[in-house]
């Protein structure tokens, strides 16, 4: 047992019965609890597995490498279209966790066989994202910050490139590259 994740629960202002419920079902495997993001993670030796994490309509356990998972039941859902390897089990309330602790466990046992086993989730390149015409444009013409965009790391990368098609309007497109083209520039990423 983490002290950090003992302190976190004992701060919860939400979600703190069912975050005990789930700390008690995770303890039961042979996962190691730390406290990363912020939030109570689970790790076999070194790699992240699950992380309990809280949002304000609904509690949730975070399966790393949930891509790669079973879903017979289909309750692993993946946050945004965006997300490639991460899937989610999502709680509104303890009765909830109590009725489905059954396949929470088996979750737990298919999360930990994939990360024994040494699976990883195939990502998609850098390249195959979209690029906006708009910073297509903006690179061609600034060829530093073309350079830089280039020496971001690929997140970094995906992270604008997410961030500048996510735009529906050429206008909005256009302020946003303007606006983190700084950034872009100090090698920087859109969250940094």
């Amino acid at each position: 047992m983490s002290a950090a994740v003992d302190h976190y629960v004992f701060k919860a202002k939400h979600w703190q019965e069912e975050i005990i419920r789930l700390r008690a079902i995770i303890q039961s495997t042979d996962l190691k609890e730390e406290f990363k993001w912020g939030n109570p993670c689970y790790t076999l030796n070194g790699k992240n597995v699950v992380l309990i994490h809280v949002f304000k309509e609904y509690c949730a356990l975070l399966f790393f490498k949930g891509a790669l998972m079973e879903n017979p039941d289909g309750l692993l859902i993946q946050q945004t279209q965006n997300v490639q390897a991460a899937r989610q089990l999502r709680f509104t309330n303890l009765k909830e966790i109590v009725k489905y602790q059954k396949q929470i466990k088996a979750c737990l046992k298919n999360a930990i066989n994939i990360e024994q086993e040494g699976k990883k989730v195939e990502l998609k390149k850098t390249d195959a994202f979209v690029m906006v015409a708009e910073f297509e444009k903006a690179l061609n013409k600034d060829k530093v910050l073309q350079k830089a965009f280039s020496s971001l790391t690929p997140g970094r990368q995906r992270a604008y490139l997410l961030f500048f098609s996510s735009a529906k309007q050429t206008k909005t497109r256009e302020d946003r590259i303007q606006k983190c083209a700084a950034k872009i520039k100090s090698g920087k990423g859109l969250n940094d």
